[in-house]
């Protein structure tokens, strides 16, 4: 919409074929004006709805995102690795089923 309004300020107009849009004629304006205020009203409902969901389920203890490939002990066993220095980062990567970027990066936080 915005687009629109900067276009026919420039003096463009804007005409559909396919939705018989034509915003030369003042009722054409209007049916581009209500269709694009139900689609932001649907934006609206929409990130409402997500948001509300997402509330929800956090109320109920899911937590969002990606599950962590280590959990804490697998880590400590990491660390006591790398602090060895008997294995590469690329041996206890393959070892352990994660990248060793994901050890450097862990490592480095």
């Amino acid at each position: 919409m915005a687009l629109i309004n900067e276009l026919r300020e420039r003096g463009v107009e804007f005409v559909s074929l396919t939705e018989a849009i034509d915003t030369t004629t003042p009722m054409g304006s209007f049916i581009f004006h209500i269709t694009a205020a139900l689609a932001e009203l649907e934006r609206s409902i929409i990130r409402e709805r997500t948001r509300a969901g997402l509330a929800s389920a956090r109320a109920r203890g899911h937590k969002g995102g990606r599950p962590r490939k280590l959990n804490d002990r697998e880590w400590r066993a990491v660390r006591t690795l790398v602090d060895a220095r008997e294995l590469t980062i690329a041996e206890i990567a393959v070892q352990y089923h994660v990248s060793p970027a994901t050890i450097y990066r862990r490592l480095s936080s």
